[in-house]
Formats: structure tokens, sequence, C-alpha cells
């Protein structure tokens, strides 16, 4: 053997130990966890629908975790969540930093963002929080009260009908899409930054027709200042409006996910440790109120069934975003 080859045979050994070193830390560090404050990344603003849900229920997950736990919520907002989560997925991959993770951050974001900070497939599912629906609301008188009216009058006046979304990629845009492929009807996509610009034009008529959660359209529907025609699945929130199923238009069904999730290669014990707490938080008949309160109906589930949901998402919103070329640069 060359003296070159030598210390490249050492050079390789050495190596090997260190990563078995550290990979033995950070077992050894499981057995231990949590030994200090566990950060929850929401990669949106406060007082968003996704922080508003990791915040009610982080007392009861901190609890749950046990008396040495602590957990801090960290807002990172920017290019639709993606800032946040790119954030995330690169910390060090021991269970102190998670990240609350949604439908669009996950599923939707890699066919969005040309130039994304990570790989969604590489973040390790914990579990599953909850589900909201999606409402149909119109401008105030606006034609059609139903499904069926309101897609007779798009068919009948075809390329007039302006709807908004909170965001070109964002999901209020790709359930639209979904909507207008399902229904065969022309709209036209309006693109705001947030929630609050696209409500105030639906309400002064300026755009027609706007998909959002529950949470975000409840107070402007109960007041009058928008109509709610449907919803894609049950909720508390909206007990006495129709689903899309129950008014003809069956299988059209999408709803936004919240779960959490954290880097890859976050060991095993850690993952489960977690897993198993969020489970718990989850069959707390106050959590469980909060939620449905909120418009979010909670799931549990294992790590496993998490990640085949994220895979089938991935491939539905995925498929949606490129076909419509919902592009941010």
């Amino acid at each position: 053997m060359t003296l070159r080859s030598q210390r490249f045979w050492r050079l390789g050994i050495l190596s090997a130990c260190l990563a078995l070193a550290s990979a033995t830390s950070r077992i050894a560090n499981a057995q231990d966890f949590p030994s200090k404050p566990i950060t929850i990344v929401v990669p949106f603003p406060a007082g968003g629908g996704t922080d508003v849900v990791f915040r009610s229920i982080s007392p009861k997950l901190q609890a749950a975790l046990g008396p040495a736990a602590r957990i801090v919520i960290d807002n990172r907002a920017g290019a639709g969540g993606t800032v946040g989560t790119a954030s995330a997925a690169k910390a060090t991959p021991d269970g102190y930093t998670l990240i609350a993770a949604t439908t669009t951050t996950i599923a939707s974001a890699q066919a969005v963002y040309p130039k994304l900070g990570y790989d969604p497939n590489a973040l390790v599912p914990i579990g599953l929080l909850g589900t909201t629906p999606f409402v149909l609301v119109t401008a105030p008188g606006f034609p059609g009260r139903t499904p069926a009216e309101f897609i007779a009058h798009a068919k009948a006046h075809p390329g007039t009908i302006n709807y908004a979304s909170i965001g070109n990629g964002s999901a209020s845009h790709l359930v639209a899409e979904l909507f207008k492929q399902r229904a065969g009807v022309e709209m036209t996509h309006v693109p705001y930054r947030g929630a609050g610009p696209a409500q105030t034009d639906l309400m002064a008529g300026q755009v027609q027709v706007l998909f959002d959660n529950p949470t975000a359209l409840v107070q402007q529907v109960r007041a009058g200042r928008m109509q709610a025609l449907a919803i894609t699945e049950p909720s508390a929130v909206f007990q006495d409006l129709p689903t899309f199923a129950a008014a003809g238009m069956q299988g059209f069904r999408p709803e936004l996910w919240y779960g959490l999730m954290a880097p890859a290669a976050t060991p095993e014990p850690v993952i489960q440790r977690l897993h198993a707490a969020l489970s718990r938080v989850l069959e707390d008949r106050e959590v469980r109120a909060d939620l449905l309160a909120r418009g979010v109906a909670p799931v549990a589930g294992t790590p496993q069934a998490f990640a085949q949901r994220i895979r089938a998402d991935i491939a539905l919103w995925g498929g949606i975003a490129r076909a419509v070329g919902a592009k941010v640069e």
C-alpha cells in the first residue's frame, strides 16, 4: 500500500468513526429528550390560521412531554411559508427544532417554487394535527345561492367572473382551479398578498369569488358582508352550510391539513416520543373542542399514515399547480 493510499484509508476510517460517534451521541441524547426548549417554527405570520392552531396546542404538548419540556413558537414568515420551512429543514436533527407543516408548504411547494430551499420528502413526519375544509364565498348580491346556481351563472357568462386568492400558488388558488376543472367553468384568477386584501375586494365587489378556510371567513359571512354557498367537508363553524357533495358535486372534497414534522435524520426514539405526546394532546377534550371551534377537525394517526398522505397530496396538488402554471419566482 502506497503512502497516499494509506492516508486515504486512514481518512476513511476516521470519517466512519466520527459518523458513528455522532449517531451514538444523538441516540444517547434521545434518551433524555427533552432537556432544553423545543422550537416549533411557524412559517407564517403571528395571528394567522397556522399560528393560531399551533399556539393553541403548544401548552398541552409541553405538558405531555413532561416537566422538563418548554415549547417556543418562532414565526418565520415569507414566500408562502417556504422561508421558515427551509430554515427548520436545515436545523440540527435532534428534535429541538420542529416545523409547523401545511399542505401548501409540503405538498404543492415544489411545483410552485422552482428555487425551493428544501426537499419536502426529506422532512420526517411526526403526526397530523387536523384538517380544515374550504368554503366557497361570493360577493354580496352575486347571483346564485347554491353551487348549482353559481355554476349555471358562470357557464352562461364565461370569462366575466374574477376569483380572488390569498396568493399565487396558495391553497385558495389551487382549490379554485380544481373547482374550475370539476365544474367546467371559466374564471379569472386575481392573486392578493394575503387574506385581508382579498376579502376587502370581495366585499366591495371588485372580485366575485373566494375559496378559504372557515375560520378566515366566518365573521364576514355572519355579518352578511359575503355569501357562503357550500363547504368541502362538514364543519362546526358552518353547521348549516351544505357540502359540495350534498349539493351534487361528488368527489370535490379538498381540505388543508396541519401537521408536525422534523428535519431528516432526527432519531427515531425522539420522533416516537413527540408522536406519543401529540397523540395524547389530540385526545384531550379541551383541545378537540378548541380546534373544532376554529374550524379544524382533529386528526390522529401514525407518522407512517401521515407520510402516505403527504405522498398522495404531493401528486394531487403538485399536479394542479403544474397544470395551471402556478409559479412563484
